[in-house]
């Protein structure tokens, strides 16, 4: 039977934007072919207007506060800056639509017919697309994810993380809850533009699931800052006093804030597309899951980027629409791209950046070498600001290939890049070792690192 669309996109994020783009210029080049693209909420997904953009924005607006401390022990004469938190909003929502504006131009140079409308399938072929009914042979879902409440008394007091880019004016405090990405980044946001600040994390350290050393590191310097630490500790009730916030922990203590902020996880925006009912299998948390080709148990279904629950980043979501739009219309073999040495960066304060495997993981293994080094920054000798950076390789000991990169510390994403590519090549401690640095810099560390400082493993 025709269809109105060779390729249906739900979902206007990083990764379906990429797919129909893509395939919109695969299918022109041969002359034929319709593809569509629906977004109900805006262009550009969670990391344009509620993620990664916009707050990599405010921690910028935080690191200015710090810039203007430090200058004083360089000379610069001593000053009290202020800030203007609507300023900042405003400036960011100006960014955000210019953001959004490129999008739709992208996705109308490239042909493709765009709705801004929720889609839901009424069939395993058919759509509703905010009223209009329209078939599609293949269908691609990227509707990304939401942030979740925990289920406790009074979640309904606090915010999310999509709330927290509109909020009209800067809390004097501010009970953060969870230790992943999200709720170290905005502890150093919040901390920065001048808010009391408490982390209240299940775990002893932060960001579970990254290399010991880096968690370690990073609590403490959030603890140097002034953010105050509750480990191991969840919160069983909020409750409401006026514009104050309670928040009773797990053993029994209590915090007041003026916001609550739940950072404890991200689940699958699936629930309103009825896949139930075409027979699409999702995972406890909505994940719609998928082969290695990105299909569903729907053969000409199929989903990428956070939708999917495998790695959830956004250049993650868009390799994985590139390549799913050359394989399906593309001419010849699909390009490929290397997901077993993803680059990642937290921009925490300071941020943290790595690649490949952690010391743990490594060790699992087999035997492997681990050289580490902490120091503190050179601009940091004169302003007095106590931080340290802390930069780690993880070296196979039978291949001497070097399996993981980590740094904490400033600029640490910005490096990390170039280390992605060394790893994706097969880069060997000797290349690390042969490799003449650049003085002074703090990535000279990478390339001067001698002294093995303890193995795992075995």
């Amino acid at each position: 039977m025709p269809y109105d669309f060779d390729l249906f996109v739900i979902g206007g994020g990083s990764g379906g934007v990429r797919c129909a783009r893509i395939a919109a210029g695969h299918l022109a080049d041969k002359a034929g072919g319709k593809v569509g693209i629906a977004e109900g909420r805006f262009w550009g997904g969670t990391c344009v207007n509620i993620g990664c953009v916009p707050k990599k924005l405010m921690v910028q607006a935080a690191e200015y506060g710090a810039f203007a401390q430090d200058a004083v022990g360089f000379g610069w004469s001593e000053t009290a800056p202020t800030h203007d938190w609507a300023a900042l909003i405003a400036t960011k929502d100006r960014e955000i639509g210019r953001l959004n504006e490129i999008y739709v131009r992208l996705l109308q140079n490239a042909g493709v017919e765009i709705f801004e409308a929720y889609a839901r399938f009424v069939d395993a072929h058919t759509l509703d697309v905010g009223g209009r009914i329209v078939t599609a042979k293949t269908i691609v879902i990227a509707t990304g994810g939401k942030p979740v409440r925990p289920s406790i008394p009074g979640a309904e007091l606090g915010i999310v993380s999509d709330d927290a880019f509109y909020l009209p004016k800067l809390p004097r405090r501010v009970a953060i809850v969870g230790g992943g990405y999200i709720a170290v980044e905005f502890a150093g946001i919040f901390r920065g533009l001048g808010a009391e600040v408490d982390l209240i994390l299940r775990q002893p350290l932060p960001l579970r699931g990254f290399d010991h050393d880096l968690r370690t590191g990073l609590a403490e310097a959030l603890a140097d800052q002034g953010v105050r630490l509750h480990p191991n500790l969840s919160p069983a009730e909020i409750q409401a006093f006026g514009d104050v916030r309670r928040v009773v922990l797990s053993n029994g203590a209590a915090i007041e804030t003026d916001l609550v902020f739940f950072a404890t996880g991200r689940a699958a925006a699936t629930e309103k597309l009825g896949l139930e009912q075409i027979g699409v299998r999702t995972a406890a948390n909505g994940a719609v899951i998928v082969d290695g080709d990105f299909a569903s148990s729907q053969p000409h279904i199929f989903a990428v980027g956070d939708v999917s629950n495998r790695l959830n980043l956004t250049p993650v979501a868009i390799a994985e629409g590139h390549h799913l739009a050359d394989r399906l219309f593309g001419p010849g073999a699909p390009r490929s791209w290397s997901f077993e040495a993803v680059p990642t960066a937290v921009f925490s304060t300071p941020p943290i950046a790595t690649v490949g495997l952690s010391e743990a993981e490594a060790a699992e293994r087999g035997d492997a070498d681990v050289y580490l080094t902490r120091f503190t920054p050179m601009r940091h000798t004169i302003s007095g600001r106590v931080r340290k950076s802390l930069m780690k390789l993880i070296v196979d000991q039978a291949t001497d290939r070097v399996l993981g990169v980590h740094m904490l510390g400033e600029d640490a994403p910005e490096m990390m890049q170039a280390m992605g590519i060394a790893l994706t090549a097969g880069a060997t401690k000797r290349d690390f070792d042969r490799t003449i640095g650049i003085h002074p810099t703090a990535a000279e560390e990478f390339v001067t690192m001698r002294s093995k400082t303890r193995s795992a493993g075995g």
